[in-house]
């Protein structure tokens, strides 16, 4: 089941346990925050985009009945990730595409997806970019594979008519993640701020849209806090780690 260099990590909130190495992208509270943001569809599909090791759509299958397909390019994790789907009994629900997600639309039906999850890379691909000498970690990072925009629009044609997307991102990429959501016709409708502590600044943007949704209705979400003035993990984010 392991490979050289491996090992089993546990989300404790959901039982799961995830194939990792410290030689590629492991899973971080991006994932956890991910998994927990959106209502989930009871039943049906949710496509897990840039899946990595598949960290977001296994956390997810502890809460809904729904199919969950994820789709990652790199082998090396698209393969731990099948591994983990097998080490916890997923099999029935949960499927690992490796795949460059331009491609998703052939293989998964377009028009088909309740809900899109998506943990993309949040940095701007430019000449100037200082990116990781790890190939692994500079895809899952940097718009080398992908773009924003891409990611949006991929996200458009799978979903059905009123399907939603989430994604976690940086706060500094919201305008532009405003304005790929309007041009692939998905309505912004929540968003929420994480902030490593109270006093700071906001250092992670959850934000989840409907396809073809109307414009009104936009909440913006009561502030999330990773940890108290102690530097304990905040009651809430404690939660979605080790349950309740």
């Amino acid at each position: 089941m392991l490979l050289s260099g491996e090992r089993i990590d546990q989300l404790y909130a959901d039982g799961i346990q995830i194939i990792q190495s410290k030689e590629v992208f492991s899973f971080s509270l991006d994932a956890v925050l991910l998994a927990n943001f959106p209502n989930l569809p009871k039943s049906g599909k949710i496509v897990d985009l840039c899946a990595g090791n598949g960290a977001v759509g296994l956390f997810a299958s502890q809460k809904t009945k729904a199919k969950i397909i994820q789709v990652e390019l790199q082998s090396r994790l698209a393969d731990m990730g099948k591994r983990s789907i097998t080490l916890n009994k997923l099999e029935n629900q949960v499927e690992m595409l490796e795949l460059d997600l331009k491609e998703a639309a052939t293989v998964i039906k377009p028009d088909s997806v309740d809900l899109v999850l998506c943990n993309p890379p949040y940095f701007k691909e430019l000449p100037t970019s200082i990116k990781n000498p790890n190939p692994y970690l500079a895809i899952a990072r940097h718009e080398i594979h992908t773009s924003l925009e891409e990611v949006i629009t991929v996200s458009a044609k799978l979903l059905k008519t009123n399907g939603r997307l989430a994604m976690v991102h940086r706060p500094d990429r919201f305008l532009d993640i405003l304005h790929a959501m309007e041009q692939a016709k998905i309505a912004p409708k929540r968003i929420r701020f994480v902030y490593p502590k109270e006093g700071r600044e906001a250092n992670t943007l959850l934000i989840e849209g409907i396809k073809h949704g109307k414009k009104d209705g936009f909440k913006v979400l009561p502030p999330l806090f990773t940890y108290d003035e102690d530097n304990n993990y905040s009651a809430e984010m404690k939660a979605m780690l080790y349950g309740n």
